[in-house]
């Protein structure tokens, strides 16, 4: 009887021993969690500026597209600097670019359903130049207009241009 116990308590001590990890093993598996994080935090980080840069771009494109829109009905005249560009965009006009209509005028637009924020910086400002802006990239830089923009117009052409997170004219927030 004394033989059975000593036998069965062998095995209960010998199956404790194995139900557990050990220090070391637990070590091993967070040195490679954390390895695993540090090779895959940064292309999320990364994926996020890229998305915001597609946004950006794809703003750009339909903005542009609803200036045209709107040079085509007020007999080929883009939005003017005299009135905010984004004012002009919101609101309906007649043919002469009056904000409201003229009596009896047909009414043109809204041309934008809401103030487009630049993603990359943050901003609805818009920076009226003279002049044609530089499209370039931050590595090489070109017409820089700072961040406290979200866009760029030149009011004379329509010409409509993003401004990246460095503070370029961007169309494509690269």
């Amino acid at each position: 009887m004394s033989n059975v116990s000593i036998r069965s308590a062998g095995r209960l001590s010998r199956r404790s021993r194995h139900q557990g990890f050990t220090l070391v093993e637990i070590l091993i598996v967070v040195i490679i969690l954390g390895i695993l994080a540090a090779i895959v935090i940064p292309q999320f980080t990364n994926a996020s500026t890229q998305a915001r840069a597609s946004n950006m771009a794809s703003q750009c494109q339909t903005i542009k597209s609803q200036i045209e829109l709107y040079k085509l009905q007020h007999n080929d005249t883009p939005p003017t600097q005299a009135q905010d560009l984004f004012t002009m965009l919101l609101a309906t006009s007649d043919a002469n670019g009056n904000v409201p209509p003229a009596t009896g005028a047909s009414p043109q637009g809204p041309y934008l359903p809401t103030t487009p924020v630049n993603p990359l910086t943050n901003s609805t400002s818009v920076d009226y130049v003279s002049a044609s802006p530089t499209v370039s990239t931050v590595s090489t830089p070109g017409t820089s207009v700072g961040t406290t923009y979200g866009w760029v117009y030149l009011a004379g052409t329509g010409e409509f241009h993003g401004v990246d997170q460095g503070g370029y004219v961007s169309d494509d927030g690269n």
